[in-house]
């Protein structure tokens, strides 16, 4: 069989045990699957599947005697690889302006958007925004903690799971965390939706939603502590008091009868493990054990 009809039989999945020997068996047969496979993951191009022979010839060929070898297609076959390729790279460099910041363990960053605006990020968080429609649509997706220092100017939006945040210019803590969401405003006024509730912060405002649960309150301090590498808690549920301390030190928390239904006031520092563990181990009535370099035990302390 000419090499022009295993290749047309190949392209339409049509080709027999014995012919596919003979297709697997020509000079070219890999580098024809290589640009079929190349376009069929370019998701960008409406081309990503060849739709028949006859398409394929039409876009890569021209006509020539039944009796020409294909010697020649390879190298148009290079050069539309090559074409997919760049054409691929300017669609990505083009259209995807995402940035996206991600934070360790026990790891703070400090990020300047194109506004000027700042905002600091706690450990084992995400943000991410669109670098290219920033002028215009002032928008950040927040996963875990960050304070956010807002330059005046258009809306700007704060976006996670549980509810968003809008301003126009002032300096607010969200911190979303599971069914854990808190925003406290520092300066300027914050609009809070999260569900049906929407509520309207004034500098040294909070907001609380716990499992659904909505709570307001007072700051008790100009700037979130966290900032100052200091976790403080105002009647937050007791897990979230041992998930920071994983977050701050990157190590696990072994809880041994120890319950974790209760509110917890007081904080923790984040340069001395040694300290953070009596400052949470003593209000609580704990015993705790550093068991290796990352992993700790807290136990119910005998009477």
């Amino acid at each position: 069989m000419e090499n022009d009809d295993l290749l047309k039989k190949w392209l339409s999945d049509d080709l027999t045990a014995e012919e596919r020997s003979a297709f697997e068996a020509m000079e070219d047969a890999g580098f024809y699957k290589e640009i079929v496979a190349d376009a069929a993951q370019f998701e960008a191009s409406n081309f990503s599947k060849v739709e028949s022979f006859e398409h394929f010839k039409t876009k890569v060929m021209v006509s020539e005697p039944k009796d020409t070898k294909l010697r020649w297609l390879a190298p148009m076959l290079k050069i539309a690889s090559v074409l997919v390729l760049l054409f691929g790279l300017y669609y990505f460099f083009l259209f995807n302006a995402g940035i996206e910041i991600q934070t360790l363990a026990a790891e703070k960053t400090t990020i300047e958007l194109p506004d000027t605006s700042i905002i600091e990020v706690n450990a084992l968080s995400e943000v991410s925004y669109n670098e290219k429609e920033w002028e215009t649509n002032r928008q950040i997706t927040l996963e875990g903690e960050a304070f956010f220092d807002v330059a005046k100017g258009a809306k700007f939006d704060v976006i996670t799971t549980k509810g968003t945040v809008s301003v126009l210019g002032t300096e607010f803590n969200v911190k979303q965390r599971g069914d854990y969401f808190e925003v406290a405003c520092f300066e300027g006024t914050v609009r809070v939706v999260s569900g049906t509730e929407t509520t309207i912060l004034n500098a040294g405002d909070n907001f609380t939603s716990i499992d659904g649960a909505i709570a307001s309150g007072k700051n008790n301090f100009e700037v979130p502590q966290w900032t100052n590498n200091t976790s403080y808690f105002q009647r937050v549920p007791i897990k979230e008091i041992f998930d920071e301390l994983e977050r701050q030190y990157d190590i696990t928390v072994e809880l041994q009868d120890v319950d974790t239904s209760g509110l917890f006031t007081g904080g923790f520092t984040h340069d001395n493990l040694e300290n953070a563990l009596a400052s949470i181990s003593e209000p609580l009535g704990l015993t705790h054990e550093i068991l290796k370099r990352d992993k700790v035990r807290f136990s119910k302390r005998e009477k």
